[in-house]
């Protein structure tokens, strides 16, 4: 057989690995090419590729990780600024974790102490150990709602943001959409409907990346290509997360302009007046809308459309402690939920076997974020959407 390459192998024997198994790292200098041929030959000689994940879900599986540490890892990944890989990081070194650890073991004093009322039903414990329950449900309730918000913001900030510029031909969508992108991505010209498809750039506000989106001018199209995108412009206005109607101030509000904005799905939207060079002042705004003006052309107002798109998006920031997911804001809300209903059931004096059994939903709910419980029902859907071998 002829040479691949010149490497280095790494031998890690258990628990010292990232699996904590016993692995051998081969390591090449990187061409695609050299490490497929190494790969071919390992599989020849009885290797088989990992699966999507698979090695971060071994990581769990042996105890290397908690679920959050494991989803951690593939945020840190896929993270598209410094903002996101802060956040991920923090959740990698067990930011997250430990504070759901930590919510989750004075839970379980609680839910000890509730089913001590149960075991010990015909002895009267007293308004002592109800009171304790009541405190107990109280202070826990405040610790899950400052976690739910501390994770909602790092979902937030682990989604990005998507924008979307909408708004009939030649009112300067594009050229708003290269002055906020700071480079050319997007041909500008004086003809109406140059914009035939999606146009998407990324930039960065405060940490969080926003996908900016750049439509076809929404009209009675003149051919099948501009209908073709223009139905893809109405499509993608509903997955926007916040949506720029672009007008032209030199020409005021016209009729189009009122029939695009009915025509707006529900959700959260700003007018923006392009064209402010060409006009000593903005024109007439319809009530009820918020506008900001600029100038795509000589770069005026950006700076409030900046500060304008940060607060519609709800941006972090460096504020955010962790990254989270759905799934963990979630899990946190039927926490607060259950033991919501479990104090609800403790003040009017209900069966204490029903409050006790909201501790234990409660329980689950805050467990299954880090996985400390049965999660094999979740497990394939997160490493799956690892990449290839992590």
């Amino acid at each position: 057989s002829s040479m691949i390459d010149h490497g280095i192998a790494l031998y890690f024997p258990a628990p010292h690995s990232y699996t904590g198994e016993t692995v051998v790292e081969l390591q090449g200098h990187g061409s695609p090419l050299a490490l497929a041929n190494l790969l071919t030959e390992a599989i020849a000689l009885g290797a088989r590729a990992a699966r999507a994940g698979e090695f971060s879900e071994r990581a769990f599986l042996n105890g290397r990780l908690d679920l959050a540490q494991a989803e951690a890892i593939a945020d840190l990944i896929h993270a598209r600024s410094d903002a996101q890989a802060r956040a991920a990081a923090a959740s990698l070194e067990g930011a997250f974790s430990q504070a759901v650890d930590g919510i989750h073991g004075q839970l379980l004093q609680l839910l000890a102490l509730a089913e001590a009322g149960l075991d010990f039903s015909e002895e009267d414990l007293g308004d002592a150990h109800e009171q304790a329950i009541a405190d107990g449900l109280m202070r826990l309730e405040g610790q899950i709602a400052h976690l739910l918000k501390q994770a909602q913001q790092g979902a937030r900030l682990a989604r990005g943001g998507r924008v979307v510029l909408a708004g009939r031909p030649n009112v300067g969508k594009s050229s708003l959409m290269n002055a906020l992108a700071q480079r050319e991505s997007a041909i500008v010209t004086a003809i109406p409907g140059t914009t035939r498809d999606l146009l998407r750039e990324e930039i960065v506000l405060d940490g969080l990346p926003v996908e900016l989106i750049d439509t076809a001018g929404l009209r009675a199209a003149t051919d099948a290509v501009e209908a073709e995108g223009i139905a893809r412009a109405r499509n993608i206005l509903h997955n926007a997360q916040l949506i720029l109607l672009v007008a032209d101030a030199s020409t005021g509000w016209q009729a189009e302009d009122e029939a695009i904005l009915r025509d707006l799905p529900e959700g959260p939207r700003r007018i923006i007046w392009n064209k402010l060079d060409l006009v000593p002042v903005p024109p007439f705004t319809p009530a009820g809308e918020v506008a900001i003006a600029v100038s795509a052309q000589t770069g005026e107002g950006l700076d409030v459309l900046h500060r304008g798109l940060i607060e519609a998006l709800g941006v972090p920031g460096d504020s955010c402690p962790f990254s989270a997911r759905r799934r963990h804001v979630e899990a946190l809300e039927n926490c607060l939920h259950q033991l919501g209903a479990a104090r609800g059931m403790s003040q009017l004096g209900d069966v204490p076997e029903l409050v006790a059994q909201s501790l234990r939903e409660a329980a689950v709910a805050l467990a299954s974020i880090t996985g400390r419980m049965d999660v094999e029902d979740i497990l394939g859907e997160i490493f799956s959407r690892f990449c290839i071998g992590k």
